[in-house]
């Protein structure tokens, strides 16, 4: 039998034909390529200038930014703000790069941060786990849990996201804490710890909550802890005894938080542009 095929079909053919020739390129932007275009391995990369450049100094400013997800312009203000400030020395992002977990997003996104005029670093947050999202952030910052130290302060960063699955099934990673009180104690006198998602949010479970205080209590001097994640500016003792939870507010609401550390204390601004 043959088949032939009506006048109607053919131009479907056809057309689809050419589409699949001359459109190839687009399987090249699927959304969930986890292929990554521009630079990667930032964190390690910019962790050592942060350490080489504030190794000796007395008074040690930063910012935390977090949920810049899918606001574009707002971003873009908020690095011309940061940029202004010349006394910041570096930028810690709390995550949430994403809505969707996408790799143009997770690119828009860091080629915007990429004209702040200092280092930074990002976290990841839930958001950045939907899809391939965890694979393009471990290509594009690195790993999921990382320390540094500036001006003799430690800081922790770590993945909290413990309901989205962002790359391991233990979020906090309580082997990772616990791996870091056994660090080089003689490089910092102080700590301060980072995440996206803050203990007693739906990412961060009480029992959960309850023995990550444990942990944290256990480090030397711990100044603060700060989150990203509720779209809202909190600070607020969590667990009733002094160590307080800051939280950033997202890129939305167009501010951002700047922590100046000196060697009396410390003292915090809610930025607003």
């Amino acid at each position: 039998m043959v088949c032939r095929l009506r006048s109607d079909c053919k131009v479907c053919v056809l057309v689809l034909s050419l589409a699949f020739l001359s459109g190839c390129d687009a399987f090249d932007t699927h959304p969930f390529d986890t292929r990554v275009e521009g630079k990667t391995g930032i964190n390690a990369s910019n962790i050592q200038t942060i350490e080489r450049l504030c190794r000796d100094k007395d008074t040690l400013t930063f910012a935390f930014v977090g949920d810049t997800q899918g606001w574009y312009d707002e971003t873009e203000a908020m690095v011309s703000d940061i940029n202004r400030r010349r006394q910041v020395d570096f930028v810690v992002h709390g995550g949430d790069f994403t809505n969707h977990g996408t790799t143009d997003e997770f690119e828009r996104q860091r080629d915007i941060l990429s004209r702040l005029d200092v280092p930074w670093v990002g976290l990841i947050g839930n958001h950045d786990c939907f899809g391939t999202g965890v694979t393009v952030f471990q290509t594009m910052f690195g790993a999921l849990n990382f320390t540094f130290v500036a001006a003799r302060v430690r800081f922790i960063c770590l993945n909290t996201n413990g309901q989205s699955y962002c790359g391991s099934e233990d979020a906090p990673d309580f082997r990772f804490i616990e791996a870091q009180l056994s660090g080089d104690s003689t490089r910092y006198d102080r700590t301060v710890f980072c995440m996206h998602a803050p203990p007693l949010c739906e990412q961060f479970d009480g029992e959960t909550a309850t023995t990550f205080d444990q942990y944290v209590r256990r480090f030397p001097n711990v100044l603060f802890c700060i989150t990203a994640h509720l779209h809202g500016f909190k600070a607020r003792d969590l667990f009733g005894h002094g160590l307080i939870y800051y939280t950033c507010d997202s890129a939305r609401h167009r501010n951002y938080l700047v922590f100046t550390i000196t060697q009396d204390g410390y003292s915090y601004e809610v930025v607003r542009y």
